[in-house]
């Protein structure tokens, strides 16, 4: 039981040593400067302005017509970003 108690003891001593490194201890890195060189495209294609939804056909209802496709938009659920 003796042993156990110095165990603990031992246990929130090094638990608070540790605490106390974490906030006093220097660990701050040294700031340096890094460059990297960066590839401009500026001969590529830009991209095509997003179309506008194609209006909805007679008969249907906006909600049905506003989560539909557009005519010939390509894949469904696919955006500029795939």
């Amino acid at each position: 039981m003796r042993l156990l108690k110095v165990v603990v003891v031992l246990v929130i001593l090094i638990l608070a040593g540790l605490a106390g490194y974490a906030y006093l201890g220097d660990m701050s890195s040294d700031p340096r400067e890094m460059r990297m060189p960066v590839e401009l495209h500026l001969d590529a294609e830009s991209p095509a302005p997003p179309q506008a939804p194609a209006p909805a056909p007679e008969g249907e209802d906006s909600e049905t017509a506003a989560t539909a496709p557009a005519a010939g938009s390509g894949e469904a659920g696919q955006n500029d970003l795939d």
